[in-house]
Parts: structure tokens; C-alpha cells; sequence
């Protein structure tokens, strides 16, 4: 009898610590969409509508799509869009071809100071980024590749973190795998291709999904390097939409051009939210 009735206390107790947290993650769950749906509510409000209330309103009972029709017929949206899609496209490709093959010459090639160059290479993630952005400038300045694609793209081809990241899931493969590819006669380039790629490929997935996410958000740089409209990205062509296209007052239409803007990214981590744990996961587990 006693033991019944601790055991039912016991499921009593669990079941209220449940109850607790799961009540926790709803109101924080609340508060961190709630700038999202605000956004959303703010971009199918008519700009009578907002300036109308004294009082913010939490729902409307008049929709209007007329926001995201202005947004890409009033200012130059879909051409910021084009630009982000390709810089995006084009960055991340590059980015994976310098990172697997970097992370495989470090994870499984043998050469003279590997160990050496490897920890200098580290050392990189110590500076500061402002420091980086300043010599990338005047590179690309020296150059005469401001307000090009090309001076967009070339100083995020590469990323210490990621090639780490790879690196370290690399070396979680057998090296019977390898010697027995060597005996075989298999290049390296092939045993990258045909063994180390589909293995570690969750990983490399996420590094590619990180990598689009850090193109599609990326301020800083492309409003340093250009200063052509005909070069915005998605990010800096919010400001000049503020700008020189709705106007300052026009609340609504900016949130529809925001909405636009992040819908992409907010899809692409929903479908993929699974492989960027298990890449990440993966990555960092060594044995």
C-alpha cells in the first residue's frame, strides 16, 4: 500500500514538473514569435489603417495585400532579390569547394608543418571581425572590384569555423577506409567524391544551409563595398527603400517588404531544421 502511494505521488510530481515546463516554453515560445506575427499583422494593414490607431491593434478585421503589390512594383525589390539569389547561390558554392577540400587535406593528408599551418589557420578565428573587414576593403578597393559581384563574393569564400567543423567529422571516418582505397589504387579526389562526401553529407548540408543564411543576412559588407543600386542586396536595399521608395511613414509597406524578405529563410529551417542538428551533432562527436 505504501509503495503504491509513493509511486503515485512519484507520477503526481513528474506530471506537475512537466506541466511547469511545458507551460514555461509556451509563454517563451510566445515571446519570441510575437515580433513575428506583429510583423505579419503590420504588413496587411492599410497605411490609413495604421496611422488610424491611437492604440496598437492585435488583429484587423481588413486585410490588404496592397503592401507586398507595392513592394515589388513601387521600389526595385525583385531585382534586391535577384542579387541576393545570385551572391547566395554563387558564395556558397565556392565556400564548399574551398571547405571540403581544405578539411580533407587537413583531415587526411600527410604533409610537412599540417600541424602547424592547421593551428596558425585556428589562430585566424582570434582577430576580430571589424579588423578582417577593414583589409578585405582595401583589397578589393586596391583591386577596383567595388560595386561588382566579384568583390561581393570573394572575401566570404572561406570560413576557419566550417572547415574545422568538417575536418572534425573527416576524421571520424575509418582510416581502414582509406588504406584500402589507396591499396586499390583509388585517388584522393575520387575517395572524396565516392566515400568521405556521402558519408559526411549531413554535415556538409548543414554547413551549406548556414552558409545561405549568413548571404541572405549579410549587411555589413555589401553596404561597405557598394554603394550602386543596380549591386543591393535584399538586406542593405531595405534602407534605400526607406529611403527613396515608400518613405519613412509607411510602416506597413516596409513590414511587407521585411515579410518577403525573410519568408525564404524561415521555410529553408523549417524543411531542414532536422539535418542542420544532426550535421552539427555529428560534427562535433568524435570516435
Amino acid at each position: 500500500m505504501d509503495y503504491d502511494r509513493i509511486e503515485k505521488r512519484t507520477r503526481q510530481s513528474a506530471a506537475v514538473r512537466k506541466g511547469i515546463i511545458y507551460f514555461l516554453l509556451t509563454i517563451w515560445a510566445l515571446i519570441v514569435l510575437f515580433p513575428f506575427y506583429w510583423m505579419v499583422l503590420t504588413s496587411i494593414k492599410s497605411y490609413g489603417a495604421y496611422n488610424s490607431e491611437y492604440i496598437p491593434q492585435f488583429f484587423t478585421l481588413s486585410p490588404t495585400a496592397q503592401n507586398y503589390r507595392d513592394a515589388f512594383t513601387t521600389v526595385s525589390l525583385g531585382r534586391y532579390f535577384a542579387n541576393t539569389l545570385f551572391f547566395t547561390l554563387a558564395t556558397t558554392a565556392c565556400m564548399l569547394l574551398v571547405t571540403v577540400l581544405s578539411a580533407y587535406a587537413f583531415a587526411r593528408l600527410d604533409f610537412k608543418g599540417k600541424n602547424l599551418l592547421f593551428t596558425g589557420f585556428l589562430a585566424l578565428m582570434m582577430i576580430p571581425n571589424e579588423q578582417v573587414i577593414i583589409t578585405n576593403f582595401a583589397t578589393i578597393t586596391n583591386w577596383g572590384l567595388r560595386n561588382t559581384f566579384l568583390g561581393l563574393i570573394l572575401p566570404s569564400v572561406t570560413s576557419v569555423f566550417y572547415i574545422y567543423l568538417l575536418k572534425e567529422n573527416f576524421e571520424q571516418v575509418p582510416d581502414e577506409l582509406y588504406k584500402a582505397a589507396k591499396v586499390d589504387g583509388t585517388s584522393d579526389l575520387k575517395f572524396l567524391w565516392k566515400v568521405m562526401i556521402p558519408i559526411c553529407r549531413p554535415t556538409i548540408i548543414t554547413i551549406a544551409i548556414l552558409k545561405i543564411i549568413e548571404c541572405w543576412n549579410s549587411y555589413v559588407w555589401p553596404r561597405l563595398i557598394t554603394d550602386d543600386e543596380a549591386y543591393f542586396l535584399v538586406s542593405n536595399g531595405i534602407q534605400e527603400i526607406r529611403e527613396n521608395g515608400f518613405g519613412r511613414e509607411n510602416i506597413p509597406a516596409m513590414m511587407a517588404a521585411v515579410v518577403v524578405i525573410s519568408v525564404p529563410l524561415i521555410i529553408l529551417f523549417l524543411i531542414f531544421h532536422k539535418k542542420i542538428m544532426e550535421g552539427v551533432s555529428r560534427g562535433g562527436t568524435k570516435g
